[in-house]
């Protein structure tokens, strides 16, 4: 079932997230759902925050960027209880987007290795390291399990630069080719 993507401004993107215990109701069907929405809404990335739910819950999909990465072909992961153990590496500039600030796109500093320990959707525990674009898409994923989002990497000047197309979203002005919930906070 395709969810809507929480916007900009929804109280659960503010949350820190909490694990899950391995008997979570529904969790086959939730990661289905969450893979279904964010493959429905051209993302490469969806965390249970997006969907309203503040648990650390997270889904990748890089199949898209196949054409240009073939590593990326059929590049599916899920992470229950995700944790960054930690960041190495040299620091990269890339514009970022995501689902929850459509319209959006910003160079964000990140580091290009991460090592994180997660279950999978059959609760075994691993703890990997990524790297290079797979490591972008998990921190910004991550982010949002922590409550953050990618424009809170921006200096105040970009900050700054962007705040009338942030209160569009607030007031729910904002086109997008996926489902929504936006808070229609009136300005």
């Amino acid at each position: 079932m395709i969810l809507p993507i929480y916007l900009y401004g929804q109280p659960v993107l503010r949350k820190v997230a909490t694990d899950i215990p391995a008997d979570y109701p529904d969790l086959k069907k939730l990661l289905d759902n969450m893979h279904e929405t964010m493959d429905a809404s051209d993302g490469v990335g969806l965390a249970a925050p997006q969907i309203g739910l503040d648990i650390r819950v997270l889904v990748i999909n890089l199949d898209a960027l196949a054409d240009s990465w073939p590593e990326y072909k059929g590049y599916r992961k899920s992470m229950i209880n995700a944790h960054i153990v930690e960041t190495t590496g040299d620091t990269i500039s890339r514009e970022e987007g995501c689902l929850s600030l459509p319209g959006i796109h910003e160079p964000v500093t990140r580091q290009e290795k991460v090592t994180i320990t997660y279950r999978d959707e059959n609760f075994e525990e691993h703890t990997e390291t990524f790297e290079g674009y797979v490591a972008r898409v998990i921190q910004h994923e991550y982010d949002h399990l922590e409550g953050k989002m990618f424009i809170d990497h921006l200096s105040p000047i970009r900050k700054q630069l962007i705040k009338s197309k942030l209160n569009n979203i607030l007031r729910g002005k904002v086109r997008c080719d996926y489902r929504t919930k936006a808070v229609n906070v009136k300005r």
